[in-house]
């Protein structure tokens, strides 16, 4: 599926069965609350975070959970995107742009990011 696919995909989604879409503000609220649930399954299974005792997702430290919490923050992101009239595809074709010709030589030439 491209991202042109997962707008029209998700707008598809919301005019059937969604009512309509959540307001902008609201939105960019439950994208936060997303990044949030997300970053707790990687705080936990990369980070010094443990596990609840109760918390379903330890069983396998958070794999599942976490591709679930990326969709979910992908979702919003491209609700975010259909109500504001924001064509991602073009906007991360430019970004991807921008940032080579501004980033070209500075990863390559960073010492920190030498392999040893």
């Amino acid at each position: 599926m491209t991202i042109e696919e997962a707008q029209k995909a998700v707008d598809k989604w919301i005019k059937e069965y969604g009512v309509r879409y959540f307001s902008e503000l609201t939105n960019m609220a439950v994208l936060t609350e997303e990044v949030g649930e997300m970053a707790k399954i990687i705080a936990r299974r990369y980070g010094e975070q443990s596990w609840k005792k109760d918390d379903p997702r330890a069983a396998d430290n958070g794999k599942k959970a976490l591709g679930d919490e990326m969709a979910d923050v992908l979702w919003v992101l491209l609700c975010l995107a259909n109500q504001t009239g924001v064509d991602l595809t073009e906007e991360l074709r430019k970004n991807i742009e921008k940032k080579t010709l501004r980033d070209k030589d500075r990863h390559v030439n960073n010492e920190k990011l030498k392999q040893e």
